[in-house]
């Protein structure tokens, strides 16, 4: 069983996008989602800096670009994975692999959550750093007492914080015993209560956006559960905008569902990583550049039900 997974925000590096757009095809789809999202997809995947693809109206968009663009390319014959999921940003794209929303539909979205959270991030300096290793329980005890929320819990020993810059400095001050921190290059302190007013935007468009029940096994950040229902999945992406991100859940249901391969789309790597300490035994592919393609394209024939 194979499953299709989209990184989250942070993943995006400058140029990351260059390699794919030699591929016949990718120009003009970027070129049509540009006009979709108002945005120049292109430079911001080629020549954009890294300040500006840390805009989160920007990387939001891209992010999700980047990995339907590669689906596309990978699943030329129009076939779908055994699965999809993504990370935060990436539920996005997995709605539009699995068949819950259309590319267009997934690209607005992502268009007005885009905009909506970093108008969120403005109102309070806010941000969100990396806890690895430690104690799971020390590390959520320090998360708590310095008012900080766990808005990603990626298992694998790293759990993210998030919060006021002035919440976080005082907890890089006082680290859990025998854990690292780093700051993650983010605009803000996402899926925590900062967001609320990006939820309420997002409210208000999701009972118009047109949904399909997914196509294939697609499982959501809340808890990692398979969603059968579209119409339920984008209620959930919704919220999920304020509630943290429980990818050690999603990485559960994989292994009960019996994954046995995952292709992470690009900007790739942060998802594979985690998986080859969590889920021993399943193949991974980081699909960084189209020079991975062929190994990918292997990958699927040995592992597609």
């Amino acid at each position: 069983m194979i499953l299709l997974a989209s990184p989250g925000q942070g993943a995006q590096t400058p140029g990351f996008l260059q390699p794919w757009l030699e591929i016949p095809g990718v120009a003009d789809r970027l070129a049509w989602w540009s006009a979709v999202t108002g945005l120049d997809l292109a430079r911001y995947g080629t020549t954009a800096d890294a300040e500006e693809i840390r805009d989160t109206a920007v990387a939001q968009p891209l992010l999700v670009a980047a990995a339907l663009a590669a689906y596309e390319v990978l699943y030329a014959d129009g076939s779908r994975p055994d699965a999809a999921a993504g990370h935060s940003v990436g539920e996005l794209a997995a709605a539009a692999i699995a068949g819950v929303l259309s590319p267009e539909a997934a690209l607005v979205l992502v268009r007005e959550r885009g905009r909506a959270m970093a108008e969120a991030a403005a109102v309070t300096e806010t941000g969100m750093t990396a806890v690895l290793g430690g104690d799971e329980g020390e590390v959520l005890a320090a998360i708590e007492r310095h008012g900080l929320t766990p808005a990603n819990v990626n298992g694998a020993g790293q759990i993210v914080a998030a919060g006021t810059a002035e919440q976080l400095a005082a907890f890089a001050a006082e680290p859990p015993a025998k854990a690292r921190l780093r700051s993650l290059s983010v605009a803000g302190a996402f899926h925590t209560a900062h967001m609320a007013p990006a939820v309420d935007t997002l409210r208000r468009l999701a009972p118009g956006v047109p949904v399909a029940d997914p196509a294939v096994t697609l499982l959501q950040n809340r808890d990692g559960a398979a969603v059968t229902s579209g119409k339920d999945f984008v209620g959930r992406l919704v919220e999920q905008v304020s509630a943290p991100v429980r990818w050690d859940s999603c990485m559960e249901t994989m292994h009960g569902l019996g994954v046995t391969a995952i292709i992470e789309l690009p900007p790739a790597g942060t998802l594979a990583g985690i998986a080859r300490r969590e889920l021993k035994g399943v193949d991974l592919i980081a699909l960084k550049k189209p020079d991975d393609l062929d190994k990918a394209r292997e990958l699927i024939k040995a592992h597609a039900s």
